[in-house]
This record gives C-alpha cells, sequence and structure tokens, in this order.
C-alpha cells in the first residue's frame, strides 16, 4: 500500500472514531424521543365534527403565498396597497378538504376536562368528538373560538385526565428540537419532528400572531395538536403550513402557546376575545425607504393608512410616519406591531415613537377595543368612493413616500385592479402611478376623474404609468358604452 492510502486510510478512522471513539459517537449525540412520546400521547386528542350545514371537511391547512423579498423597492409598492398586510386584516382561512366530519389534533391542558385546538377544525361543528389515545370518547362543548388567532377552548366532562405541561414560546430558541404529535389524515397520534426554522413570522393576512416556523412534518389532521419542546412542554399549538399541493413541504407554522393561552383564558373568562386596536395599515420599511427616511437601517413600521376616527388618528399619527417603539418596545419589523397592540390593554395609555421628517416624536394614544371586521370596514369606505367606473380601478392621491422613491412630483395611485377591466386588459397593475393617459397629464385624482369621461372608445390610446424600473406606455383600449 502506498505512503498516500495508508495517509488516506488513517484520515478516514480519524473522522469516524476521532470524535467519539466510536463510529456511532454522532448517532449517540442525537436526542431520542421515545420518553417524550410515551408520556404525553395520552393528553393529546383526535377531534373529529359534523358540520351544521354542509358536509365539508374543515381540517385542513392553509396554502400560505410566498412572500417577496422585502429587500426591494418593488415589494414597498406591492405591500402599500396590500390591505391584508395591515393591522386591521382578516385571518387567513385554511383550505377545506372534502368529506364527511371534521379532522384535526387537539390536546388537553387541565385534568378537569379543558382542551385546545384550532378554530378552523371546530368552526361551524354541530357536533364535537373528541377521542383520546385509549378510545374514550367523549362529546366536547365549544367555550369560545377566535377566528382572528385560529385559537378554539373546548371542555369535555371528565375528571382526573392526564394534561400537558405548558412551556414558553417566548424563550424558544430557533434551532431547537421540536416535536408534534397529532393525527395526520386521520393516522392518531403519529409523531413528527424537526427543528424551530424561526420565531415571529407574519403571514399573509395574519397579523396578531408571531407565528413559529418549523421544519416538522405537519399534515391535514394535524391541526390543533401540540408542538413540543425537549422537555416536553407544550411551546405551540401546529396551525398551518406552506404548500403548493395541499401536503408537507417542509414549511410548517404554529401559534405560540403565550399567545394561545392568552386567548384561552379569555374565551374561558368571557366568551370572547379582547384585543387592542390603534388603527393604522402598515407596511415593511425596505433598504430604500430606510435611506430616504434617515435611518441607519431598515425597521419600524411605516404607516400606509389612518383609519378615521381611530385612536391613531385622535393621537396624531398620520400617513408617512415611520413608528420604531410601541410602549418602550423596538419595532425591527412592521410585523412586530400588530401583536404588541392586540395584547395591549384597552383603554390605557401608550406611548409610540415615530420617525416624522427626520426628527423623532413620542405620542401617547389611548388604545381602544379592536372594532368588529365590519365596523372597520364601515370607517375605510371612504377608498372606494375614489373608484374610476370607466377604468374599473380605485385610486388614490399620490403619497408623499411614493413620490420619493419613484423620484415624481404628480400622478394618481392604483390601488387596485379589476380583473378583465380596461385597465387590466392594458397591463395596468396596483402600485403602478398614472402619469398621463392619451398624451394628456394626470396631475392628481380629480384630473383623473375630469379626464375619463372624455376620453374615446373603441381603439387604443397611450397610457403613460411610472413603476418600478421607470415609466411604461401601455395600449389603453376603453370598449364601446
Amino acid at each position: 500500500m502506498s505512503p498516500r492510502s495508508i495517509a488516506s486510510a488513517v484520515l478516514c478512522l480519524l473522522m469516524l472514531f476521532g470524535a467519539g471513539g466510536s463510529a456511532h459517537a454522532l448517532s449517540g449525540s442525537l436526542p431520542s424521543f421515545t420518553e417524550l412520546i410515551e408520556k404525553n400521547s395520552p393528553a393529546v386528542v383526535n377531534i373529529s365534527t359534523v358540520p351544521r350545514s354542509s358536509p365539508t371537511v374543515l381540517g385542513g391547512e392553509s396554502s400560505v403565498p410566498a412572500r417577496p423579498d422585502d429587500s426591494e423597492l418593488g415589494d414597498f409598492l406591492k405591500k402599500f396597497l396590500e390591505r391584508h398586510r395591515g393591522e386591521e386584516s382578516e385571518p387567513p382561512v385554511p383550505g377545506e378538504d372534502e368529506g364527511e366530519n371534521s379532522l384535526g389534533s387537539g390536546f388537553v391542558i387541565s385534568p378537569d376536562g379543558y382542551i385546545l385546538t384550532n378554530h378552523h377544525v371546530v368552526k361551524n361543528a354541530a357536533e364535537i368528538i373528541v377521542r383520546f389515545s385509549n378510545r374514550q370518547e367523549y362529546k366536547a362543548s365549544l367555550i369560545g373560538s377566535d377566528p382572528r388567532t385560529d385559537v378554539a377552548l373546548l371542555k369535555i366532562e371528565a375528571q382526573n385526565l392526564p394534561a400537558l405541561k405548558l412551556g414558553s414560546s417566548e424563550r424558544l430558541k430557533v434551532g431547537e428540537w421540536v416535536l408534534a404529535i397529532g393525527s395526520p389524515f386521520g393516522f392518531e397520534h403519529s409523531a413528527t419532528v424537526g427543528i424551530v426554522s424561526a420565531k415571529g413570522r407574519a403571514l399573509p393576512s395574519e397579523q396578531y400572531v408571531p407565528f413559529i416556523q418549523t421544519d416538522v412534518a405537519i399534515n391535514p389532521g394535524n391541526s390543533g395538536g401540540p408542538l413540543f419542546n425537549l422537555d416536553g412542554e407544550v411551546v405551540g399549538i401546529n396551525s398551518q403550513i406552506y404548500s403548493r399541493t395541499g401536503g408537507f413541504m417542509g414549511l410548517s407554522f404554529a401559534i405560540p402557546i403565550d399567545v394561545a393561552m392568552d386567548v384561552a383564558e379569555q374565551l374561558k373568562t368571557t366568551g370572547k376575545v379582547s384585543r387592542g386596536w390603534l388603527g393604522v395599515y402598515i407596511q415593511e420599511v425596505t433598504g430604500e425607504l430606510a435611506e430616504s427616511f434617515g435611518l441607519d437601517r431598515p425597521r419600524g413600521a411605516l404607516v400606509a393608512q389612518v383609519i378615521g376616527d381611530s385612536p391613531a388618528e385622535k393621537g396624531g399619527i398620520q400617513v408617512g410616519d415611520v413608528i420604531l417603539s410601541f410602549d418602550g418596545h423596538s419595532i425591527s419589523h412592521s410585523s412586530d406591531l400588530p401583536p404588541m397592540v392586540g395584547r395591549y390593554r384597552v383603554g390605557a395609555d401608550a406611548e409610540v415613537e415615530i420617525l416624522r421628517g427626520g426628527k423623532r416624536l413620542k405620542k401617547k394614544i389611548v388604545i381602544e377595543s379592536l372594532p368588529e371586521e365590519g365596523q372597520i370596514e364601515a370607517r375605510r369606505r371612504g377608498v372606494e368612493q375614489n373608484r374610476v367606473a370607466r377604468l374599473d380601478i380605485i385610486v388614490a392621491p399620490l403619497p408623499k413616500e411614493v413620490a420619493e422613491a419613484l423620484n415624481i412630483t404628480s400622478g394618481v395611485l392604483v390601488e387596485r385592479v379589476a380583473p378583465g377591466s380596461p385597465a387590466a386588459e392594458a397591463g395596468m397593475r396596483e402600485g403602478d402611478v398614472i402619469i398621463s393617459i392619451n398624451n394628456r397629464k394626470v396631475d392628481d385624482v380629480a384630473a383623473l376623474r375630469a379626464l375619463v369621461p372624455e376620453l374615446p372608445a373603441g381603439h387604443s390610446m397611450p397610457l403613460l404609468v411610472r413603476r418600478v424600473g421607470g415609466p411604461v406606455f401601455l395600449p389603453l383600449k376603453l370598449p364601446a358604452d
């Protein structure tokens, strides 16, 4: 054997045995989950329901659309228009599968029969059946349910039940091992394992939950089941997945147990959840915006809209303000703000630090109770007054920050474009700024309203818009009246 071959063989042996003296050293360092599963499985339950009005399974997980890169200027314009990224938007609705009964998971949090699960597992249920690993079944009553956090609290008539130990999602760290127990596709008490991929994730349409992201295999039927740390403590409730197929693709999201228990206590005490309300729609501060605002780095929450007669309006918050901190807590990402506000005591003063015109200001704002979604929408109906019917678009005055970002001084911001509309057929997008139509300049909304009725129909005319990357001419053709 040549000296080179001998050296290679020695190196291989050192790699195999050097670290721990055994070829099993690496595998021996991995945790064992056997005891954790054996100890906690008896408190994890399978939940099935009978819907009130239709034979629709409600237990599937939602497919969360991919989020664009926050660092691009285009993302700034998109997020400026994404109302669901704001503070008061509606939460995502998990996907639904065909079947006779809803199928999900849950877990016992107290020996006297209180059980946590997801709202979407038990919504519209005429009957809720809870089944334990020993095949005992109980009919459960719904104490309360909160769609905004996707948390529901159930109660069964039983005593001395095995209950899980609750941990702290706040102390959970990225990279920790976590384990889920649930009933994916009806396979009861299945255990899957992975690590914490990220914390504080904000999902589209959801802003009150700073989700825990994991790579634990979660599938339809896992909804409502517990997520454990290595100490056997529940740190989250498995709720949603990112999927383009309906099945697991490596991205799972859990509701932090600290958030879930706060909701559960309110449901148990009052039957409903009260959360704080500021009354703003916000977006991320990109690198380009941070520079334009004079910030040393991207941070804070940029106010895109202030709702009329809201705490923010009463407290002097304006569109274009950057909220840097709330009640002394720094805002790193815009998604940090809504959970802070939601958990703040209604009726209490909150100190909000903002950046306006390069100056830092502090505002005292009395936090109010979050209104019903319909009431919030009623306050926002003024936006519909800016609908341009002939183009079938909704526009808004050009915000200062958009004008600065695009380096323009006039125009009209396009907030919404109806599918199939003349504007959509021309290639107009949400976030475009209309500069001119048919070679006539559009300085503001009033000018656009005056111009549109005079536009000819039946043939194409030039429509100039400004978007990320530069100006673009589009061929606008209005149908004959």
